[in-house]
């Protein structure tokens, strides 16, 4: 029976300081809205961003998990340094095989003679 009273009163404790809590407890104003986290972008705008850049790429955590415009702002940026850097690849690829064609070209229309040919001609 003793037990069972403990049980109560302190079943009664708890209800009364959860109803204290949630009803009645501090100011009747509601919380002041936080300040959104926003997104430093940590990505240089002076240079092409680097794997350390990207490394150290952080993004602030949200009620539900990553902002999408930071993450999709940070995304949109390295698609586009990337596509750049895959035009500049394909340019220089491109310029490369025209000057090997150019150096085959002339290797071809003048071919090295060795130079103990080229004494035995002068003889």
């Amino acid at each position: 029976m003793v037990m069972f009273l403990f049980l109560v009163v302190a079943l009664a404790v708890v209800v009364a300081a959860v109803t204290l809590a949630v009803v009645g407890g501090g100011e009747s104003a509601p919380l002041p809205e936080a300040a959104p986290e926003r997104l430093r972008d940590p990505l240089p705008p002076d240079r092409p961003v680097d794997r350390a850049d990207v490394e150290s790429l952080r993004f602030p955590v949200a009620p539900r998990g990553y902002r999408m415009a930071d993450v999709d702002d940070a995304l949109g940026r390295l698609a586009a340094e990337l596509a750049e850097r895959d035009a500049r690849i394909a340019d220089l690829e491109t310029a490369l095989a025209g000057a090997r064609a150019a150096a085959h070209e002339q290797r071809a229309e003048h071919p090295r003679t060795e130079p103990d040919e080229g004494r035995k001609e002068q003889r």
